[in-house]
């Protein structure tokens, strides 16, 4: 009876065992399933500067919403500002094999080695906004940089009477659009009597460094006609020193961006000019590209850039300028609200 008993429940032990086996592998099958349907989806890699500046949270959100729209995944990196962090972030996009990888870069020599590698491994590569020099990537895709410089630098002209001072405070040496929005100001200037009498930098897009610049020039009893921005985060700051020596909406600021806070200093009668870049049109149309050349398609630009040592693929965009006599038609309800831009001027 006992021998019975010990076979029989034996036979019960096996036969759970068995089940249990059973129902395992059915859970890997599925988990393995499951990650060859995930393998399957296009990925992309987006190594981002930082999100200290307004805008790059616009285009990080608006880029990714399309992208996934379009049934790609998207793997967002922030590399805060560190051009070391953010090659590691590339090199881990490439040991992950994303698709394709797109890149706001911190400097754009600092990653020419890293998309080198990008592209042995066979991923294709977009310079998202900003250029990457001798990198022969697969795409770059911007706004025209040098019209955005053309822009703040005829609208000085032309407030200013083709007279005057003014001092520029640029963004990072290390961003190449620097260069281009330089080149473009400089050459709206010429042939004028408006004197450049300093120009300083933004090292990393540091933008207290617009403070300090203009404190220190007002320090010398020089008050400039004009500033020049490099984008409207440091104009934030160099409205804030000219307020602090009682300035404010005496001297002709310029800046790139439409940040809200510029949009409302605008209306306010303290800043005078921005320029606003359809970040929504960029994103949008950078997310398309991803896509169609994960495909293995290559979207047609109809002009090339030359990188220093190649000419690559280019996709430029138009920016506008924004004054407070266009505010309304430009900005309101399509990229800030009204309320919001005029929230210090209503009643």
């Amino acid at each position: 009876m006992k021998k019975n008993m010990k076979r029989i429940l034996a036979c019960i032990f096996i036969i759970i065992m068995t089940v249990v086996s059973v129902v395992g592998c059915g859970q890997t099958v599925k988990e393995n399933d499951v990650e060859e349907e995930e393998s399957d989806a296009i990925r992309i890699g987006f190594s981002m500067d930082s999100f200290l500046i307004e805008r790059w949270q616009r285009d990080r959100d608006l880029f990714v919403s399309k992208a996934q729209e379009l049934g790609a995944e998207v793997n967002v990196q922030n590399a805060n500002g560190e051009v070391s962090k953010q090659i590691s972030q590339i090199e881990y996009f490439i040991e992950k094999k994303m698709d394709v990888i797109v890149i706001v870069a911190i400097d754009g020599e600092g990653l020419t080695e890293v998309v080198g590698k990008a592209k042995k491994a066979g991923i294709k590569v977009i310079a998202y906004d900003r250029l990457i020099l001798n990198a022969d990537v697969d795409l770059y895709i911007t706004f025209d940089n040098e019209k955005v410089g053309t822009l703040m630098g005829e609208y000085l002209r032309e407030t200013l009477g083709d007279e005057g001072t003014i001092i520029c405070i640029n963004g990072s040496p290390t961003d190449n659009n620097v260069t281009l929005v330089s080149g473009g100001f400089k050459k709206a200037l010429e042939g004028s009597d408006i004197k450049i009498d300093r120009t300083g930098y933004a090292d990393n897009w540091l933008a207290e460094v617009g403070f300090d610049f203009v404190s220190g020039y007002l320090a010398e009893d020089k008050v400039p006609d004009g500033i020049m921005c490099g984008n409207d985060d440091i104009a934030t700051q160099v409205v804030k020193a000219l307020s602090e020596n009682r300035l404010a909406g005496q001297v002709y600021v310029t800046g790139q961006d439409a940040d809200l806070v510029a949009c409302q200093r605008i209306v306010e009668g303290t800043q005078y000019m921005t320029v606003y870049k359809p970040l929504e049109l960029l994103a949008q149309r950078a997310a398309e590209m991803a896509v169609a050349m994960a495909k293995g398609e290559m979207p047609e630009t109809g002009s090339t850039i030359h990188d220093g040592t190649y000419d690559v693929p280019l996709e430029k965009l138009d920016p506008v300028a924004v004054t407070k006599e266009n505010m309304d038609e430009v900005i309101i309800g399509k990229y800030h609200q009204k309320n919001d831009v005029y929230l210090n001027v209503q009643g």
